[in-house]
This record gives C-alpha cells, sequence and structure tokens, in this order.
C-alpha cells in the first residue's frame, strides 16, 4: 500500500445509484444523479480542471430519500435535493 496526498484539489462525489424495483435512488431515471454528474464532468473538462478537479459518479451516499446528492471534498459541503438545473451554481462552487 502507498500512502499518497490526494492529486485534485476539489473532488466532487455525484451519486448516482440506482436501485430496482421502485425504490429510491439518485441515480434512476428521472432522478437526475447521472445527468448532473455527466453536466459537471462536462463543465470541468470545458472550464479546462480537469488536471484539478475530480468529478466522481458515487455509489449509494445513504440520504436516497433527499437526492441527488453532491458532496464537495475538502470543504465537506454535502448538498441534497440537487437537479440538473443547480448545475450552473455547482459549477461555480468548483470554480472558487
Amino acid at each position: 500500500m502507498e500512502n499518497r496526498k490526494v492529486p485534485y484539489r476539489k473532488v466532487v462525489l455525484v451519486c448516482a445509484n440506482v436501485r430496482d424495483g421502485g425504490r429510491q435512488a439518485c441515480g434512476n431515471p428521472g432522478s437526475g444523479g447521472a445527468e448532473i454528474c455527466a453536466a459537471l464532468k462536462d463543465g470541468v473538462k470545458k472550464a479546462g480542471l480537469s488536471g484539478q478537479v475530480r468529478v466522481v459518479r458515487s455509489g449509494c451516499l445513504g440520504l436516497c430519500e433527499h437526492g441527488p446528492n453532491v458532496v464537495f471534498l475538502p470543504e465537506g459541503d454535502w448538498l441534497s435535493g440537487v437537479t440538473p438545473a443547480d448545475v450552473p451554481e455547482l459549477l461555480r462552487k468548483v470554480l472558487v
């Protein structure tokens, strides 16, 4: 095992977990998790920040009933109830 420093200035976790059987999840069709993640990745790339900011499609973050959930690290900001319409505001947080 090798211990390293995080190679990014920011890491953004976007829950895109999918569940079968009608159980609520951030990445289920119509929930927005996957779309939010894709839009954030695209925005980071267009801003030329790919080497500084990592947007990660995560599994379940555990607050499905409040999702989609997005977590900013190292800040520790946890945003719930995020929609694709919130992506411009999320990108502003990335640029700070």
